[in-house]
C-alpha cells in the first residue's frame, strides 16, 4: 500500500505564500493521479487541485485557479501544491491523495484511493 506524507504547512500572514509538498513511498506513484484536498473545522472535504500522472493535465477548483498551482516530480515521487497571496479562508487541513483507478477528475473524494495525513495550513489575517 502507497503511503503519502505532506509538509510545508504552517503558520502564515495573509497574502503571502507556502509550498505544499507530499511523498509517496509506493511504486505506482509515477503511474497516479494526484490531488489536493482541504478540509476546515466543521466543513466538507473540498477538492483543490489535481495532476495527472505525467503532469500534461491539471485541474483545479474554480475558486482557486490562479493562485494555487499543482506541480510534480516523479523522480521524487513527490506532488507539491504552490499557494500564493493566501487568505485567511484558505486555512484548513490539506491532505495529498492518490487515485489509481478513479476519475480523478471529478474531484471527489472518493474517486481517490490513498491519503496522507495532513498538514495544517492557518493564514493570519
Amino acid at each position: 500500500q502507497d503511503q503519502l506524507v505532506e509538509s510545508g504547512g504552517g503558520l502564515v500572514q495573509a497574502g503571502g505564500s507556502l509550498r505544499l509538498s507530499c511523498a509517496a513511498s509506493g511504486r505506482t506513484f509515477r503511474f497516479s493521479a494526484m490531488g489536493w484536498f482541504r478540509q476546515a473545522p466543521g466543513k466538507e472535504r473540498d477538492f483543490v487541485a489535481a495532476i495527472n500522472w505525467s503532469g500534461a493535465t491539471t485541474y483545479y477548483a474554480d475558486s482557486l485557479k490562479g493562485r494555487f498551482t499543482i506541480s510534480r516530480d516523479n523522480a521524487k515521487n513527490t506532488v507539491y501544491l504552490q499557494m500564493n497571496s493566501l487568505k485567511p479562508e484558505d486555512t484548513a487541513v490539506y491532505y495529498c491523495a492518490q487515485s489509481r483507478s478513479g476519475d480523478w477528475r471529478t474531484g471527489r473524494p472518493d474517486e481517490y484511493d490513498y491519503w496522507g495525513q495532513g498538514t495544517q495550513v492557518t493564514v493570519s489575517s
